[in-house]
């Protein structure tokens, strides 16, 4: 670890000394705030009147304001907020100018808007040759910025038709909604919540603009990023897409669990406490069985549990094949009983207790945790995970960042207020 103090506001960050231009948009905000918020200098341009994600509920106190939509808050923490009509030649004008200080642009305009205005990557950044990566030459070189990255979300890609879109539209046509849902397909597919569809571009965005970032250490040349929401989201269907590509084979969409082209057993268990856990994979290992055997000892509950005798033949195993479960009758038994013992302690114990049992005794598992719960977690509290943002005195919580850098770290500031940083366009 560090011996300076990764929490004072002097401490160094990853990305500080990028700049980066940002366009208000929901479908790009987050990889905005990913930059954000490990240092680069991002600054939302917002039009007059403010981003349309200031009028999204909920709002803090319930009461309606621009400034209290918690939608904004959390996705443009540690930016900077300018206010420019795009339409107006001043607007257009400023956008330029912040543009030629930028390292990177993130935007996810509608197709051909910033190319009529004459403000896209074509008029701006550097253009070159795909075949040869030699830079094109132009009569308006004078008002490029040669070292600039842009990168630009749409629904399928600069190249094609750019048809109006929501998280749910993506994610349904993208292919992930029909591996989410439950056993009864009665039911339809269900949308995960979130913004997952926004989510996986803006992941993809990020990532890809640091890659372009490193490109640019040796080549001393910006370039285009094109992300395709729809692909992101296809590439985000775990087994679907690839069982179709290589067997033609569609999966089949499980409660809780993977989707598969066959029907599993299922994991998740109502507790004695009324609360759902996942159980995950029963043992499947010798040590495992004979862990859980243990624990049923621990507990004075050997003697209920109409499976022990299994759960002590499972001791003898190296590894149970799963895959071949109905070539071998007496370990499909043996794999059984254990999954039937989890449940046997499920009608018995609380949530809690059999999720915290269970990992300790190193069987994977997970309680379904409300938010609410998730933060208040002991492991996610030691780690530090929720932080408080400061807002004009007031700590709010936040949820904070999955990972933790020894040297350059994580932080994290309160969104901008509508214009809060105008003095920029005076620079």
């Amino acid at each position: 670890m560090s011996a300076f103090d990764a929490s004072s506001p002097a401490s160094p960050r990853p990305l500080d000394g990028v700049r980066v231009i940002e366009l208000t948009s929901e479908r790009c905000a987050l990889a905005g705030k990913l930059l954000a918020d490990m240092g680069a200098d991002v600054i939302v341009v917002e039009p007059p009147g403010g981003s349309p994600m200031r009028a999204y509920e909920p709002f803090a106190g319930d009461e309606p304001d621009r400034e209290q939509a918690l939608w904004w808050w959390h996705y443009n923490t540690s930016k900077r907020s300018v206010v420019l009509d795009l339409d107006e030649t001043v607007g257009a004008d400023d956008f330029r100018r912040l543009v030629s200080t930028a390292d990177m642009v993130i935007e996810a305009e509608p197709l051909g808007r910033l190319d009529a205005a004459g403000l896209d990557w074509r008029q701006l950044g550097a253009v070159s040759h795909a075949a040869t990566g030699a830079a094109q030459p132009s009569t308006d070189a004078g008002r490029r910025n040669e070292r600039l990255i842009w990168v630009s979300i749409t629904h399928n890609g600069r190249e094609r038709s750019d048809p109006p879109a929501t998280d749910l539209t993506v994610l349904a046509e993208g292919g992930p909604v029909w591996s989410c849902g439950y056993d009864d397909h009665t039911i339809p597919p269900v949308r995960g919540g979130g913004n997952q569809g926004l989510q996986m571009a803006c992941h993809y965005a990020a990532a890809t603009l640091m890659a372009a970032l490193m490109w640019r250490e040796d080549s001393g040349r910006g370039q285009l990023i094109d992300v395709s929401m729809l692909a992101a989201a296809n590439l985000t269907c775990e087994f679907a897409t690839y069982f179709w590509l290589n067997q033609q084979v569609d999966v089949q969409r499980q409660t809780g669990r993977h989707a598969l082209p066959q029907i599993s057993e299922p994991t998740q268990v109502r507790c004695a406490d009324g609360r759902w856990l996942n159980t995950g994979v029963p043992p499947r290992r010798g040590p495992e069985f004979a862990a859980l055997s243990g624990w049923l000892a621990e507990l004075g509950l050997a003697s209920e549990c109409p499976y022990t005798e299994l759960l002590k033949l499972g001791e003898s195993y190296e590894q149970i094949d799963i895959l071949h479960l109905d070539a071998d009758p007496l370990s499909a038994e043996v794999f059984g009983a254990g999954r039937d013992t989890i449940n046997f302690l499920a009608e018995r114990l609380g949530a809690h207790e059999l999720f915290v049992g269970l990992q300790s005794i190193g069987l994977a598992c997970g309680i379904v945790y409300s938010p609410e719960e998730m933060l208040a977690d002991e492991h996610f509290v030691a780690r530090g995970f929720p932080v408080e943002i400061d807002h004009d005195g007031t700590p709010v919580t936040y949820p904070g960042a999955p990972y933790r850098f020894s040297a350059t770290p994580w932080r994290s500031t309160r969104a901008p207020r509508l214009g809060e940083h105008q003095d920029l366009l005076a620079d």
